[in-house]
Protein backbone atom coordinates (compact mmCIF):
# COMPACT_ATOMS: atom_id res chain seq x y z
CA UNK A 1 0.00 0.00 0.00
CA UNK A 2 1.08 3.63 -0.81
CA UNK A 3 0.96 5.94 2.10
CA UNK A 4 0.46 9.66 1.91
CA UNK A 5 0.21 12.20 4.12
CA UNK A 6 -2.52 14.69 2.64
CA UNK A 7 -2.11 17.58 5.56
CA UNK A 8 1.16 19.45 6.34
CA UNK A 9 2.40 22.72 7.01
CA UNK A 10 6.11 24.37 6.47
CA UNK A 11 7.72 27.30 8.23
CA UNK A 12 8.52 28.74 4.64
CA UNK A 13 4.77 29.27 4.41
CA UNK A 14 2.59 28.83 7.21
CA UNK A 15 3.55 31.41 10.27
CA UNK A 16 2.40 28.79 12.69
CA UNK A 17 4.91 25.74 11.27
CA UNK A 18 8.30 25.41 12.67
CA UNK A 19 9.41 22.70 10.31
CA UNK A 20 10.77 23.56 6.92
CA UNK A 21 9.68 21.92 3.78
CA UNK A 22 12.90 20.48 3.89
CA UNK A 23 12.93 18.98 7.53
CA UNK A 24 9.05 17.31 6.96
CA UNK A 25 10.22 15.36 4.02
CA UNK A 26 13.03 14.16 5.53
CA UNK A 27 10.59 13.30 8.91
CA UNK A 28 8.21 11.63 6.45
CA UNK A 29 10.78 9.54 4.70
CA UNK A 30 12.29 8.41 7.33
CA UNK A 31 9.10 7.46 8.71
CA UNK A 32 7.88 5.22 5.32
CA UNK A 33 5.80 7.14 3.73
CA UNK A 34 5.37 7.20 0.34
CA UNK A 35 4.54 10.43 -0.64
CA UNK A 36 3.18 13.64 1.09
CA UNK A 37 0.84 16.65 0.14
CA UNK A 38 1.91 20.48 1.39
CA UNK A 39 -0.78 22.22 2.31
CA UNK A 40 0.40 25.57 3.62
CA UNK A 41 -2.30 27.69 4.62
CA UNK A 42 -3.62 30.16 2.11
CA UNK A 43 -3.41 33.86 2.09
CA UNK A 44 -6.82 33.99 3.77
CA UNK A 45 -5.72 31.54 6.93
CA UNK A 46 -3.01 31.79 8.87
CA UNK A 47 0.52 32.19 6.05
CA UNK A 48 2.87 35.19 6.90
CA UNK A 49 1.78 38.76 7.24
CA UNK A 50 4.64 39.87 4.45
CA UNK A 51 3.31 36.90 2.15
CA UNK A 52 -0.68 38.70 2.42
CA UNK A 53 0.46 42.18 2.12
CA UNK A 54 2.84 41.70 -0.68
CA UNK A 55 0.92 44.04 -3.66
CA UNK A 56 2.60 42.22 -6.75
CA UNK A 57 0.32 38.90 -7.45
CA UNK A 58 2.56 36.91 -8.92
CA UNK A 59 5.17 37.74 -6.30
CA UNK A 60 2.94 37.07 -3.65
CA UNK A 61 2.33 33.39 -5.35
CA UNK A 62 6.09 32.62 -5.56
CA UNK A 63 6.65 33.44 -1.55
CA UNK A 64 3.48 31.43 -1.16
CA UNK A 65 4.74 27.99 -2.86
CA UNK A 66 8.20 28.00 -1.33
CA UNK A 67 7.87 25.30 1.42
CA UNK A 68 6.34 23.33 -0.84
CA UNK A 69 9.31 23.71 -3.76
CA UNK A 70 12.01 22.98 -0.70
CA UNK A 71 9.88 19.97 0.25
CA UNK A 72 9.72 19.08 -3.62
CA UNK A 73 13.52 19.57 -4.49
CA UNK A 74 14.32 17.49 -0.95
CA UNK A 75 12.09 14.97 -1.64
CA UNK A 76 13.57 14.59 -5.61
CA UNK A 77 16.72 13.80 -3.44
CA UNK A 78 15.80 10.84 -1.29
CA UNK A 79 13.16 9.31 -2.93
CA UNK A 80 10.05 10.87 -1.25
CA UNK A 81 7.10 12.06 -3.57
CA UNK A 82 5.83 15.45 -2.79
CA UNK A 83 2.69 16.79 -3.94
CA UNK A 84 0.86 20.72 -4.36
CA UNK A 85 -1.92 21.53 -2.18
CA UNK A 86 -3.37 24.17 -0.11
CA UNK A 87 -5.54 24.79 3.30
CA UNK A 88 -8.44 27.86 1.96
CA UNK A 89 -9.90 29.20 5.36
CA UNK A 90 -13.57 30.28 5.03
CA UNK A 91 -14.54 31.65 8.45
CA UNK A 92 -12.93 29.12 10.32
CA UNK A 93 -13.61 26.50 7.93
CA UNK A 94 -10.76 24.92 6.65
CA UNK A 95 -10.87 23.21 2.96
CA UNK A 96 -8.12 21.29 1.76
CA UNK A 97 -7.54 21.86 -2.04
CA UNK A 98 -5.87 20.33 -4.34
CA UNK A 99 -5.45 19.61 -8.18
CA UNK A 100 -4.19 23.03 -8.96
CA UNK A 101 -0.99 24.33 -8.99
CA UNK A 102 1.33 27.25 -8.79
CA UNK A 103 0.51 27.90 -12.24
CA UNK A 104 -2.82 28.03 -11.71
CA UNK A 105 -2.95 30.09 -9.29
CA UNK A 106 -0.37 32.79 -10.70
CA UNK A 107 -3.47 32.80 -13.75
CA UNK A 108 -6.30 33.13 -11.44
CA UNK A 109 -5.46 36.07 -8.84
CA UNK A 110 -9.51 36.53 -8.67
CA UNK A 111 -9.76 32.90 -6.56
CA UNK A 112 -8.60 35.29 -3.23
CA UNK A 113 -11.45 37.69 -3.86
CA UNK A 114 -14.07 35.48 -4.55
CA UNK A 115 -16.25 34.02 -1.78
CA UNK A 116 -15.90 30.48 -0.58
CA UNK A 117 -18.49 29.03 -3.03
CA UNK A 118 -17.39 30.55 -6.43
CA UNK A 119 -14.18 29.74 -5.04
CA UNK A 120 -14.97 25.84 -5.11
CA UNK A 121 -16.51 26.14 -8.29
CA UNK A 122 -13.53 27.49 -9.56
CA UNK A 123 -11.39 24.46 -8.56
CA UNK A 124 -13.96 22.30 -9.37
CA UNK A 125 -13.84 23.50 -13.24
CA UNK A 126 -10.15 23.12 -13.03
CA UNK A 127 -10.12 19.44 -12.16
CA UNK A 128 -9.69 19.82 -8.39
CA UNK A 129 -11.33 18.81 -5.38
CA UNK A 130 -11.97 19.74 -2.34
CA UNK A 131 -11.48 18.20 1.56
CA UNK A 132 -13.15 19.51 4.51
CA UNK A 133 -10.21 19.52 7.19
CA UNK A 134 -11.45 18.73 10.60
CA UNK A 135 -14.52 20.06 10.39
CA UNK A 136 -15.51 19.94 14.21
CA UNK A 137 -12.63 21.19 15.37
CA UNK A 138 -13.45 23.40 18.61
CA UNK A 139 -11.00 25.95 19.83
CA UNK A 140 -10.48 29.26 21.06
CA UNK A 141 -9.55 30.88 17.80
CA UNK A 142 -12.37 29.36 15.98
CA UNK A 143 -16.28 31.35 16.63
CA UNK A 144 -18.26 28.89 15.13
CA UNK A 145 -18.29 25.64 12.92
CA UNK A 146 -19.21 26.30 9.71
CA UNK A 147 -19.91 23.21 6.78
CA UNK A 148 -20.11 23.47 2.75
CA UNK A 149 -21.57 19.88 2.02
CA UNK A 150 -22.89 21.20 -1.20
CA UNK A 151 -19.30 22.42 -2.13
CA UNK A 152 -17.22 19.16 -1.28
CA UNK A 153 -15.83 16.02 -2.13
CA UNK A 154 -14.15 14.50 1.18
CA UNK A 155 -14.04 14.79 4.76
CA UNK A 156 -10.54 14.28 6.77
CA UNK A 157 -11.81 12.11 9.22
CA UNK A 158 -8.67 12.00 11.20
CA UNK A 159 -7.07 14.94 12.29
CA UNK A 160 -3.85 14.94 14.41
CA UNK A 161 -4.18 17.92 15.44
CA UNK A 162 -7.36 17.79 16.96
CA UNK A 163 -7.25 18.05 20.84
CA UNK A 164 -9.92 15.39 21.50
CA UNK A 165 -10.97 12.19 19.59
CA UNK A 166 -14.50 13.18 19.46
CA UNK A 167 -14.01 15.98 17.01
CA UNK A 168 -12.87 12.91 14.92
CA UNK A 169 -15.80 11.15 15.41
CA UNK A 170 -18.37 13.64 14.70
CA UNK A 171 -16.19 13.86 11.03
CA UNK A 172 -16.73 10.42 10.52
CA UNK A 173 -20.38 11.04 11.17
CA UNK A 174 -21.05 13.46 8.87
CA UNK A 175 -18.86 11.75 6.38
CA UNK A 176 -20.88 8.79 6.58
CA UNK A 177 -24.12 10.97 6.77
CA UNK A 178 -23.35 12.42 3.41
CA UNK A 179 -21.45 9.19 1.94
CA UNK A 180 -18.58 11.68 1.72
CA UNK A 181 -14.55 10.06 0.81
CA UNK A 182 -13.10 9.97 3.66
CA UNK A 183 -9.43 10.98 4.89
CA UNK A 184 -7.08 11.07 7.22
CA UNK A 185 -4.28 13.99 7.43
CA UNK A 186 -1.74 14.45 10.26
CA UNK A 187 -2.04 19.03 10.31
CA UNK A 188 2.10 18.61 10.98
CA UNK A 189 3.48 21.63 12.05
CA UNK A 190 6.45 20.54 14.65
CA UNK A 191 8.63 17.73 14.93
CA UNK A 192 7.13 17.22 18.02
CA UNK A 193 3.91 16.38 16.27
CA UNK A 194 3.22 12.86 17.33
CA UNK A 195 -0.23 12.16 15.87
CA UNK A 196 0.63 11.49 12.59
CA UNK A 197 -1.86 10.14 9.63
CA UNK A 198 -2.62 10.47 6.21
CA UNK A 199 -4.16 7.36 3.82
CA UNK A 200 -3.39 4.20 2.06
CA UNK A 201 -3.57 3.93 -1.62
CA UNK A 202 -3.98 0.61 -3.38
CA UNK A 203 -2.01 2.30 -6.36
CA UNK A 204 1.08 4.68 -6.66
CA UNK A 205 -0.17 8.36 -7.55
CA UNK A 206 1.94 9.97 -10.36
CA UNK A 207 0.07 13.32 -10.03
CA UNK A 208 -1.81 15.29 -7.36
CA UNK A 209 -4.30 14.30 -10.33
CA UNK A 210 -4.06 10.77 -9.54
CA UNK A 211 -5.21 11.51 -5.97
CA UNK A 212 -8.08 13.75 -6.76
CA UNK A 213 -9.00 10.58 -9.20
CA UNK A 214 -9.37 8.82 -6.15
CA UNK A 215 -11.13 11.38 -3.98
CA UNK A 216 -13.96 11.68 -6.66
CA UNK A 217 -14.50 8.31 -6.68
CA UNK A 218 -13.93 6.72 -3.55
CA UNK A 219 -10.62 4.93 -3.88
CA UNK A 220 -9.08 5.78 -0.45
CA UNK A 221 -8.04 2.32 0.49
CA UNK A 222 -7.92 3.32 4.21
CA UNK A 223 -7.54 6.15 6.85
CA UNK A 224 -3.79 5.82 8.95
CA UNK A 225 -3.98 6.19 12.40
CA UNK A 226 -1.06 6.78 14.75
CA UNK A 227 -1.14 3.20 16.33
CA UNK A 228 -0.43 1.92 12.82
CA UNK A 229 2.67 3.52 12.76
CA UNK A 230 5.52 2.75 14.03
CA UNK A 231 7.91 5.96 15.71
Amino acid sequence: MYKLETHMHTSQTSACASMTGEEQARRYKSLGYDGIIITDHFFNGNCYQHIKDCGDWETKVNMFTAGYEAAKAEGDRIGLDVFFGLEYCYCGADLLTYGIDKQWLIDHPECIEADVFDYCDMIHQAGGAIVHAHPFRQAGYLREIRLVPDKIDGVEVYNGGNAHMVYNDRAKFYAESFGFTMTGGSDSHHIYDNKLSGVLLSGNPKSIGDYVFDILNDNISGVIYPEDLNY
